[in-house]
């Protein structure tokens, strides 16, 4: 090739690829004509023109999309690759300038202008200054670069040529095409040498930097914040691959389309999307991550707005109660009133009801039949032995293990932001150093406060207004005042035997024939038979121990049908005994003539009402006075008013007026082992110490209860119902009152008004005209008519046998 004259030769257009003369460099070809370009340059045996074109982005390039300035190449090697690439090696020869395309098709070639080799440069300091600095600079180059290998050093150091230097080192810079076409395109070597330099020492700027932030970055990246930016530019990766939900995380999208889904109040939702950023910014499976989703999920869980639709029909709600309950007929009316005032005003507030009843009357049954009738879901939290407030407010989610309080629990197993709510055994509620539970329960159960209930663990107000809350109770001694002021007391009572009776042939033995596996025809039980058994084996307010009875003679039952073969079992009176045995009670246990010093008192428990026998024993002695069976102070004062009474009256009674100092006076209550107090035994003691004293029996189908003062003045009690009861169970024929207790007379079972005396009482005086079988002693001018004809007796009209 002559110089300088142009040459037509095969062309082939470089993308982000620059080709220096005395290089040796293989790259990949994919373009179809570039391939035809290198089989026609390596049929041929001549060179190709490789030129880099402007525009990446250019598939058929002309003359335009061109540099002026390429590298004329020897084709070395050509290597056929899967997939129709081609990988080449060549060896530029001298630069080249095109003149111009002569053809595109099928491939490029191009009229190239060789452009002759540079002489060789004078060395000069200045000269030497630049290459010296040069090599300084690719080394520490190669230093910081990673991927930089020290042997290209080698190859700088045996030149002295700054235009071979220069040309060596941009074809193994990585730098930007323009930067290496500006090289390629200078022609003068020491020229060409400082464009390299400044690019050279712009590269070691920007790798030093690169160092110096990546070193900053390492010092404060911990193990958990690499983690977040592994699957931080996981989440990009996946993003890109089109495998994320709506450009976001899977678990986070989730929770925000629940937060929107759900009926949340404006300050619940705020305080989740709160929450819900923090958990963005949390590197996965750390502590506070799971604490967050913790309470995200509870807090979901928990029925925002959703209501059961409620029935507000009397009459249905009136059928449901008689059904599953007999009797209970205060506590019927009060959840009738209540569905009545609903109908007339949908928005009335849930209500606080407290049963109050001894064990085994039905306190926690009524309240699913309520839910029942009503239409409302139940939820049952037990509340004996609660002595932690946290068990009724929560924990603070940042504890270890936190978690909602009962009631929010409650609610979330209800389903729905109305039910019913039965606290159960609210008497029963302890406190230690971890809190007080009943305090906590004050805001509860106040109608007023509940509508912004703010659990630990939940952090934001949830509303308890619509809930209808029911508690239940054994005894009001225990509860707080506070909170009994803020429920509605209602009183379930001792259950009379007719009652008893009707509880078990409509409930109690069709619930115990089915759990045995037995039929109506195989086992009948007559109505005497329930009548004995209540009698002669069961003592209690409630049907629990009947229940069981019932239980005995169906496993008896069962067992002669499966081992005798006998098709039914009649159970009567006359045949119950042989079926439990001996009768472990005899109502009936009065004794068969009157007792000097023995008086049948009343006393009220916890499982109902009891006959409690007073016992007084006079002995010659110096005045002592001795108490024994068990007893509480109440108890013991009330024996002592009762001595001084009777020595304020002694003249009056007949009594030795000096009895106090020649005379021991010993008081029992039998059944010591039982605990015994209350203001209830006063005139019982005094009758039977003025018994004791006078030797005169008392009437033995009398009890009496309340209490006496030092005047001889009868005070009213509690607990009528249990007490009369228990009088009608022991065979009592006449009940002694106090008189400011004849209004309670109307609660009175229609049963036990019908079989009993009463005796409404106002002075002592009475008590003993009415109570003493024989006629007191003579001078007594007040008690001349011991069995009530006098004046001190009012017998309730229409109430005596």
């Amino acid at each position: 090739m002559e110089e300088n004259m142009p040459v037509i030769m095969p062309a082939l257009a470089l993308r982000g690829l620059t080709v220096f003369p005395n290089m040796l460099l293989h790259f990949d070809v994919g373009r179809e004509s570039s391939i035809k370009a290198l089989d026609e340059a390596m049929t041929s045996g001549q060179t190709i023109f490789l030129v880099a074109q402007r525009e990446l982005a250019v598939e058929n390039p002309q003359e335009g999309d061109l540099y002026a300035v390429g590298t004329i190449s020897n084709v070395r090697q050509i290597l056929r690759l899967p997939g129709d690439n081609v990988r080449v090696m060549v060896e530029g020869v001298s630069r080249g300038r095109l003149c111009q395309l002569v053809e595109t098709n099928p491939y490029l070639s191009a009229e190239v202008e060789e452009i002759p080799g540079e002489a060789p440069v004078k060395r000069s300091a200045r000269t030497e200054a630049l290459i010296r600095q040069t090599y300084e600079l690719f080394e520490t180059y190669i230093e910081l670069a990673p991927k930089m290998t020290p042997d290209i050093l080698l190859s700088v150091l045996s030149s002295e040529d700054p235009g071979y230097i220069a040309d060596y080192i941009a074809q193994n810079l990585p730098m930007r095409t323009g930067d290496k076409q500006a090289i390629l395109e200078e022609l003068r070597p020491v020229r060409r040498l400082e464009k390299l330099c400044q690019n050279l020492r712009r590269e070691v700027e920007i790798l030093e930097l690169e160092q110096e932030m990546q070193g900053k970055v390492r010092d404060q990246l911990t193990r958990s914040q690499r983690d977040y930016v592994l699957r931080e530019q996981l989440k990009v990766l996946q993003h890109e691959l089109g495998e994320d939900q709506q450009g976001g995380d899977q678990e986070l999208y989730d929770y925000r389309r629940q937060i929107e889904k759900a009926k949340l109040p404006v300050e619940v939702k705020e305080k989740l999307e709160k929450e819900l950023r923090r958990l963005e910014k949390q590197p996965f499976g750390s502590a506070e991550a799971t604490v967050l989703r913790n309470y995200l999920d509870t807090v979901l869980e928990l029925p925002w707005g959703k209501k059961t639709k409620e029935r507000v029909n009397v009459a249905a709600a009136r059928k449901t109660l008689d059904a599953d309950h007999f009797g209970l007929e205060k506590v019927k009316t009060r959840i009738l009133e209540f569905l009545a005032v609903k109908q007339l005003a949908p928005q009335l507030k849930g209500q606080i009801l407290c049963l109050v009843g001894p064990p085994g009357v039905g306190k926690t049954s009524i309240a699913s039949s309520v839910a029942k009738a009503i239409h409302r879901n139940m939820a049952r939290i037990s509340l004996g032995g609660v002595h932690d407030e946290a068990e009724i407010r929560g924990h603070r989610k940042t504890y270890v293990g936190a978690m909602p309080g009962r009631i929010i629990a409650a609610i979330r197993q209800a389903g729905s932001c109305n039910p019913l709510l039965l606290l159960d055994e609210i008497d029963k509620l302890g406190n230690d150093q971890r809190g007080d539970p009943a305090s906590a329960l004050l805001e509860v159960l106040d109608g007023e406060q509940n509508a912004t209930f703010r659990d630990h663990f939940l952090e934001v107000p949830f509303d308890l207004s619509d809930v209808l809350f029911i508690t239940t109770a054994n005894t009001l001694d225990t509860i707080p005042r506070p909170l009994l002021d803020r429920m509605e007391v209602i009183e379930l009572t001792s259950y009379t035997d007719e009652e008893k009776l009707q509880i078990a042939k409509r409930h109690l033995l069709p619930k115990e024939l089915k759990r045995h596996g037995l039929s109506r025809a195989q086992l009948k039980v007559s109505d005497d038979a329930i009548r004995s058994l209540i009698r002669g084996y069961t003592r209690e307010a409630g049907v629990r121990v009947l229940e069981r009875q019932l239980g005995a003679l169906c496993r008896k039952a069962a067992m002669r049908v499966v081992s005798d073969g006998v098709k039914s079992v009649h159970i009567t009176a006359e045949n119950l005994e042989t079926y439990l045995g001996i009768p472990r009670y005899h109502p009936d246990r009065l004794p068969r003539t009157e007792q000097v010093g023995v008086v049948n008192g009343l006393a009220w428990t916890s499982v109902g009402g009891e006959i409690l026998e007073v016992e007084v024993g006079v002995v010659p002695g110096t005045g002592k006075i001795e108490l024994t069976g068990n007893l509480g102070d109440v108890m013991k004062e009330s024996a002592h008013a009762a001595l001084t009474y009777i020595r304020s009256r002694a003249h009056q009674l007949g009594i030795d007026e000096e009895f106090y100092k020649t005379k021991d006076i010993h008081i029992h209550f039998p059944e010591g082992a039982v605990p015994k107090d209350g203001p209830s035994a006063g005139i019982a003691i005094t009758t039977a110490m003025v018994s004791a004293l006078t030797e005169i029996p008392v009437r033995r189908d009398l009890a009496m209860t309340g209490e006496v003062t030092l005047r001889g003045r009868v005070l009213p009690i509690g607990g009528l119902k249990e007490k009369t009861m228990a009088a009608y169970r022991n065979g009592i024929r006449t009940v002694l009152l106090p008189v400011d207790n004849e209004k309670d007379l109307e609660e009175i079972d229609q049963t036990v008004r019908a079989g009993l005396r009463f005796v409404t009482v106002e002075q002592v005086d009475a008590v003993l005209a009415e109570a003493l079988a024989l006629e007191l002693a003579p001078g007594n001018k007040e008690l001349q008519h011991p069995m009530g004809e006098g004046t001190h007796c009012a017998e309730r009209p229409g109430l005596t046998q």
